[in-house]
């Protein structure tokens, strides 16, 4: 293995300076504001690297190149339709999120429908973040594990200690700075090694060429076979831009980590220039870590990826296959680099699920807290609350040693559980004025309990599995006809 004692001291220098970093740039917090907005003073272009950082460096680092190896870049037709997701974020939930001068995404529920509702959907966002994150934890964990030869569970709490320091103290402007670096450090890092592996191939760019186009790694588009197949297939463009736009809706109109985000932009104007020219960089991102894939497949000759081999052992994961390459083909100091860029990035996006759970804890489920008698115990609690779910998501990290699918599939499945009902009624909330608040709790329930199924009965055989890009479609779809139906049985 080529890391060496110069690469370690690399990541551990720079993992400590932008602990600090973040630190430094989040200023004194005097209150739960400051803590969880930033008093609405962040720059729209900050604000946006960090919503592709905390949305792809984990995933994206490590996971799509290992797709990309397994598969082609049909994943691409998803990233299309989070493009055109974000446009709709941007016309229709933004503008009432700053006419409400809302604290967290859920205040909206609870403005529209009443205070249950905003609770409701509060803990299922907890539940979602939870289990989800779990897996971005666990998938983070992957690198940290090849360099030091620790087990899962020690890498897991290496990395959540680590970052629940700078969460705690700084919060959401030390996360939201140290996203800015990160996104340019990880990228750096994915440009290095594209450049390293072009070496490493003898004809360069025409073997990537000559290997991967005879086996269609290049194909982007693809259209269903049959009317079941366009549900339970790969990737293909309707499921793409239907079900991409749909979750890139859900994802960024109704989950507290990203809108907390979009709510510390200044006004409206700002807020919707960061999240639509997000999704841009995230496309690009998404085309960049594919064609890493293609790359390494060209540079192992195809092998199956459970026939390479890191200190002596097979790997048993496609989201290995990358980190095995930085820590035993890269020269001394870059691979120390782009690791600790690796893991800050990781850490800056689980330093934004502790710090979006938290902002939930506090201003919707504790809402008029007796605990609260001033401003400076709000901000105590706040923090309390931040170092609680840290815990929480490193325990659930441990859950998904077993899983070997892709992670990003598996999490971008587990978030699509709970996603479709909560853009669905929140959809219900703009657009059907007659519905009241058992209307949306119905609707929202039965939702998730049959995504949820969808989700289960694949697992026992019962069903065909369903591809992760319709499940939020489908939730939506479920929450406007059960709401359209209570509404007119009331009305008869």
């Amino acid at each position: 293995m080529n890391f060496s004692t110069f690469d370690y001291g690399v990541v551990i220098v720079y993992l400590l300076a932008v602990a600090a970093f973040g630190i430094i740039s989040s200023g004194k917090q005097n209150s739960a504001n400051d803590y969880f907005l930033g008093s609405k003073k962040i720059p729209w272009w900050a604000v946006c690297f960090s919503v592709v950082a905390t949305e792809t460096s984990t995933l994206t680092f490590i996971s799509i190149p290992g797709l990309a190896y397994l598969t082609n870049m049909s994943f691409l037709q998803l990233a299309m339709g989070f493009i055109l997701g974000r446009i709709v974020v941007a016309a229709i939930f933004i503008p009432r999120y700053y006419a409400g001068n809302l604290e967290t995404a859920y205040q909206f529920l609870g403005n529209r429908f009443g205070e249950p509702m905003r609770k409701y959907a509060s803990v299922t966002f907890i539940i979602l973040r939870i289990f989800a994150d779990g897996v971005r934890l666990f998938t983070t964990a992957i690198p940290v594990k090849f360099i030091t030869g620790l087990g899962y569970t020690e890498c897991i709490l290496i990395v959540g200690i680590i970052t629940v320091v700078y969460a705690y103290i700084g919060g959401i402007k030390a996360v939201i700075w140290t996203d800015v670096v990160q996104m340019f450090v990880y990228m750096f890092g994915a440009i290095v090694s594209f450049v390293v592996i072009w070496q490493m191939l003898p004809g360069g760019w025409d073997d990537v060429l000559k290997f991967a186009m005879p086996t269609d790694k290049f194909q982007i588009f693809s259209l269903p076979k049959s009317f079941t197949d366009m549900f339970t297939g790969g990737y293909n463009i309707i499921g793409g831009l239907i079900g991409g736009a749909f979750l890139a809706m859900a994802s960024h109109g109704t989950d507290q980590m990203m809108v907390q985000r979009l709510l510390t932009c200044k006004d409206v104007a700002s807020s919707k220039k960061a999240v639509i020219l997000s999704g841009v960089i995230v496309f690009f991102q998404f085309a960049v870590f594919l064609v890493i894939g293609i790359m390494l497949y060209t540079l192992y000759e195809g092998a199956d990826f459970k026939t390479l081999m890191m200190n002596g052992k097979n790997l048993t994961k496609t989201d290995e296959i990358f980190p095995m390459f930085i820590v035993s083909s890269l020269p001394i100091g870059i691979a120390g680099l782009i690791v600790a860029g690796l893991l800050s990035a990781s850490m800056s996006t689980l330093s934004s699920v502790f710090n979006s759970l938290a902002s939930t804890t506090i201003f919707d489920l504790m809402k008029g807290s007796k605990l609260f008698t001033s401003e400076a115990q709000k901000l105590k609690y706040s923090r309390l609350a931040t170092i609680f779910w840290a815990l929480v998501i490193m325990s659930t990290g441990l859950l998904f040693e077993s899983e070997t699918n892709p992670a990003v599939d598996f999490a971008l499945k587990i978030q699509s559980l709970i996603y479709g009902g909560l853009l669905g009624v929140f959809l219900i909330g703009v657009f059907m004025k007659s519905a009241d608040l058992k209307t949306a709790i119905t609707s929202y329930t039965l939702a998730i309990l049959v995504l949820v199924l969808l989700f289960v009965l694949p697992k026992f055989g019962v069903m065909p599995a369903l591809n992760l890009t319709w499940f939020t479609f489908f939730g939506v779809i479920i929450s406007f006809i059960s709401a359209f139906i209570m509404i007119q049985f009331r009305k008869a």
